[in-house]
């Protein structure tokens, strides 16, 4: 009897470990077929509802419906039609860094738009592996925010309402059965290579790999988590941009399983997804892995000022006033409207001081809908030095939504006839902002134009009008304008 007893807890134990691992979670095996009910699910979604663009179901959300510049009056909206969005999953929380979340873009390759889902299930990796190609069928759900103001834009549940508005809550265990259908097909997800300075709220959610980047000097020695942080640590990336850095945000979760692992020191390439931090304040990037880390290059050096002389500059002294500036191999060119930039005398304190002349373009008292006005620089041989880079300092007068693009075009032929149709390039310079005071004069940064080749013309893009009803304009002014090139 008493040895009886003692075989049957012998098999107890026995199966206990049996079963144990069974379910152990060590095999990351993704698996590559569908249980019956969810592909007839499948197959029920795509032959009665219609696929839409992520960029028709953004559009479906309204975060200030009043129009009075806040988002109290958010609403997520409501899907009552039949419809879904096809995408491909690029966040993986199984090293525990996303939570509760999953952000899905438009292709797995070259993205335009993506999103997030915001479910009540942990642990999504097998089920929602990365790259898995998802059918989210929108009907009964609701597009918004989690937070307001963030513009992250995300599918969930019947919405929440407080003093900020408006946002979207978890799907449960049921929604997301019956919302969140997989396919079998599972995609390489490409990383979209970017630059910190091009990631905008539009990137929000897509893979990204940033090229020649390394974490800022002072962390040396650290980890990926600071142990006196509770939830999230940010951690400085660099990537050196000519004369300086530019930097971005890495965080990191408290619940990562790679957490304590030492930053690496050397330069090198990061993939990660682009979100944001819980305020929205800025972008962030958030691995996946620590795979997704290789920095073991030689960190990057900054440039010498002292190497570099100007090669050629123009502060708008000695051209005639107030006719359009045609003089010293400047071209301005009116697209549309008839205003366009002039050389006008400042009477602003800064810049240097009352006096100074710069070029102008406004399209205040034009009496057209719309002006389009070009000013563009004369030609640079980029080929004659090793690095380029361009300066100049914007100001504006009450730019009231009018626009100043600078650009770059290596293919226009120097005719006004041929400025539309050449191909120009957006320069990641900083330009005036409407909310400084009128007076102060804003510094572009030094602009590096290493990465073209052969004849180049930057351009002054005005895009504004003096439409009956609307405010787009404002006057911008652009002087001292440089371009240094290396001895």
């Amino acid at each position: 009897m008493k040895m009886n007893k003692f075989l049957k807890l012998i098999l107890v134990v026995i199966a206990s470990v049996t079963i144990t691992s069974c379910v152990q979670d060590d095999d990351y095996t993704v698996p590559g077929s569908l249980g019956d009910e969810e592909n007839k699910a499948l197959q029920d979604l795509l032959a009665t509802s219609t696929e839409v663009s992520f960029d028709y179901a953004k559009a479906l959300y309204d975060s200030d419906p009043n129009n009075d510049g806040d988002n109290d009056d958010a609403i997520p909206y409501e899907v009552e039609n039949d419809i879904y969005i096809k995408g491909y999953i690029s966040s993986s929380d199984r090293t525990g860094n996303f939570y509760k979340e999953l952000y899905i873009q438009n292709s797995s390759e070259n993205p335009t738009s993506a999103m997030k889902i915001t479910l009540d299930q942990v642990d999504n990796y097998n089920q929602f592996n990365k790259g898995r190609e998802v059918y989210v069928k929108l009907t009964g759900l609701y597009i918004g925010e989690e937070r307001t103001g963030s513009n992250v834009y995300t599918i969930g549940a019947t919405p929440e309402f407080d003093q900020f508005g408006g946002t979207v809550t978890s799907l449960n265990f049921n929604q997301i059965a019956q919302n969140v259908l997989r396919s079998s097909t599972s995609e390489e997800i490409i990383p979209l290579n970017l630059s910190f300075s091009e990631i905008t709220d539009q990137h929000v959610g897509m893979f990204v790999q940033v090229d020649n980047v390394e974490f800022a000097d002072n962390l040396a020695g650290l980890q990926y988590f600071d142990p006196i942080e509770v939830y999230d640590t940010a951690r400085t990336l660099q990537s050196c941009n000519g004369f300086g850095y530019d930097t971005f945000i890495l965080e990191t979760s408290s619940f990562s399983s790679f957490k304590a692992f030492d930053l690496p020191t050397g330069n090198g390439t990061i993939k990660a997804v682009v979100s944001k931090t819980f305020d929205a304040v800025s972008f962030i990037l958030a691995l996946n892995s620590v795979d997704d880390v290789a920095m073991e290059g030689a960190r990057c050096s900054l440039l010498d000022l002292g190497d570099f002389a100007t090669i050629f500059e123009e502060d708008f002294e000695g051209m005639s006033t107030g006719s359009a500036i045609s003089s010293n191999g400047w071209t301005s060119y009116a697209e549309v409207g008839t205003y366009n930039w002039r050389a006008l005398t400042t009477t602003d304190a800064g810049n240097p001081g009352p006096g100074n002349t710069i070029a102008s373009m406004g399209a205040y008292n034009s009496n057209t809908d719309v002006n389009i006005a070009w000013l563009i620089s004369p030609s640079i041989d980029l080929d004659a030095q090793s690095t380029e880079f361009v300066n100049f300092q914007s100001s504006n007068s009450f730019s009231d939504e009018s626009e100043l693009q600078v650009l770059i075009s290596t293919d226009w032929d120097g005719t006004t006839a041929n400025v539309a149709t050449a191909t120009w390039t957006a320069l990641p310079a900083t330009v005036v902002g409407a909310d400084v005071y009128y007076e102060d004069w804003i510094d572009s940064g030094l602009i590096n134009l290493s990465s073209y080749s052969g004849t180049a013309y930057v351009a002054f893009k005005y895009i504004g009008g003096f439409p009956s009803s609307g405010d787009i304009d404002g006057t911008f002014e652009i002087d001292n304008y440089k371009i240094l090139g290396e001895n």
